[in-house]
Parts: structure tokens; sequence; C-alpha cells
């Protein structure tokens, strides 16, 4: 292949079509006309000597040689990009950028709203596009950039990624005030009695960690609902006499109605932290973001260092 004939222009456009596989999609992500990217792309088909996409069901499917060009056209351009970057500042109050965090619905009420609102502030342009975190997809959707963060708590599968501490977490029991048995300094036996509301995110599970804890010393707890989400079981234990453990940020701007009993002998709590990919490790918007969430959730003097 000729490579003089090859530009700048070109790379970029080939790497929204593999991403894109819609010519239609990549013309917008880079903001060119169809026929502009049409036209690039024959260019690119003649100097590769190769399809490079074909038409599929739905938009186009990429050929054998583009799946293998894929991964190192994703690296250099992505070098190039952390090297020009790195030599800009980064002025918030004018900047656009899109942010996609990966994280829980809890994650996304305790952390991410916050955010957005303080973002209102400072930096208007700047957009969070808040993603489901897929375990089994995170590292692959941070390696392409499909996720720029994920808000989780991380394991040890994590250890090749980027992480920061945000916080620790504790569970506290929630339930409507009024409630007939819901008492401060509940026994394990008292907290087995109750009818409880858990939260699956897979789906249709009816024990958590804690039913083992409940186990190891001879108590069942009743669980009567599964839930998907965090988000709605404020709003049941409100019009039942069920009972949620729920991590505690998340009570933040709930309902007075609601009362918040501590548990004394659950201790458990997790850690949540940032986590993210070397390829944006150096990107001076993505660092001022993430500086920025670690204020707002109570580390105000601690600042990520530059590359």
């Amino acid at each position: 292949m000729d490579t003089t004939r090859l530009d700048l222009n070109l790379l970029l456009t080939l790497e929204a079509l593999l991403a894109e596989q819609n010519v239609t999609k990549a013309a917008a992500r880079l903001n060119l006309s169809q026929p502009a990217v049409s036209a690039q792309l024959n260019r690119l088909r003649d100097m590769f000597d190769d399809p490079l996409l074909v038409p599929a069901r739905r938009g186009m499917t990429p050929t054998v040689k583009a799946l293998e060009l894929l991964a190192p056209l994703r690296e250099s351009l992505d070098q190039l990009r952390r090297t020009l970057q790195s030599h800009k500042d980064f002025y918030p109050e004018r900047a656009t950028l899109t942010l996609a965090i990966a994280c829980t619905d809890y994650i996304q009420a305790a952390v991410v709203m916050p955010l957005v609102l303080a973002l209102r502030q400072t930096a208007p342009g700047v957009r969070i596009a808040a993603r489901h975190y897929d375990p089994a997809q995170l590292e692959q959707q941070l390696a392409n950039g499909d996720v720029d963060i994920a808000i989780i708590t991380p394991g040890s599968h994590h250890a090749h990624l980027r992480t920061r501490h945000l916080f620790n977490e504790t569970y506290v029991l929630i339930g409507r005030q009024g409630h007939p048995t819901l008492k401060n300094n509940l026994t394990m036996q008292d907290f087995a009695q109750l009818e409880h509301v858990i939260v699956s995110p897979s789906g249709g599970s009816f024990s958590t960690p804690i039913d083992d804890i409940l186990a190891a010393f001879g108590h069942q707890r009743k669980v009567v609902m599964s839930a998907a989400s965090f988000f709605f079981v404020p709003e049941i234990v409100l019009i039942s006499d069920f009972v949620a453990l729920v991590p505690r940020r998340l009570l933040q701007g709930q309902p007075a109605r609601l009362s918040v009993v501590n548990v004394p002998w659950l201790t458990e709590q997790f850690n949540v932290s940032l986590v993210w990919h070397e390829r944006s490790h150096g990107h001076a918007g993505h660092r001022w973001l993430r500086n920025l969430i670690v204020e707002l959730n109570g580390h105000k003097n601690s600042r990520e260092n530059a590359p």
C-alpha cells in the first residue's frame, strides 16, 4: 500500500466507520456529510485493496482485513490524541465534552446526579452519559472508549486498570414511619422476622451475602420481593410494612416519612472507587472530571497529579 496517499482525516474516517458500521452514523460522528464519508470510504477501499465494510442486514459489517486494522488503528489514534491533549489546558467553563460513566442505579443517584448538577454551574458544555454496569464487558468497554469511567467496587481482576478510592459505604435498614415492629438495636432474630425487599440487579434472586451471615448464626429471613433496582425500593417500603437494606448514600433527598435504622451487628461495608483505562489517563478533561467527582464525594484536598 502506498502510505504517501494516506492522511489523518482518512484514518479518523476509518475509525468512525469501523465503530459505527454505518455511513450515516459515521458522518454524524465526524460532523461530515454522508457523500463526503462515502467518498472517503471509496478512497480507503482503493488504498487497502479491500472493501473494508460490506452491506449487512443492519448497516454494514467489517471484513477480515478491517478487523485486523481496528486494534492498531485505535491504539495509534489514541496515542496521538493523548500526545496532543497532554499539551493543552482544560477550561471547564468553555469545554465541550461527553463522559460515559458505567455504574449501578444506586451510583447514578448517589454520585452521578450530584455531578451533573455541579457541572451545570462549572462546565455547562460537559455532558454525562450514564451506562449500565456490566462486569463481563467493562474491561472491553473501557479499552475501546465506549465507557470512560466506571464507578464501582473494584475487584482483583481490575488490578491492571487505573483506580482511585471514592468512599466506603455502609448499609442501613429502612421502613415506613410508624412501622409496627421496626426499631433500633435489632437483634438478628428481630431482623429475620421482618418482611424484606432485596435488590437483585441480575433479576430473580432472593438471597444476598447478608443471608449467608444470618445462616451462619442459624437464622433465615423472609424475603417477600426481589427488585431489579434500588430506585423504587423506598417507595415500596413507604406503602407497606416491608423493610429493606440499602446503601446509606441512597437516602440523600429521600422522604422524611422513612424510618432509618442502623443494624449494630451488620458491619459489612464496601469500597466505591473510580476505575479507568490507561488510554484516557492523560486526557486533561477526563482528569479534571475525575478530580471533580472525588471532591464532590468528600475529598476536598485530593487532586490527581497530571501525567
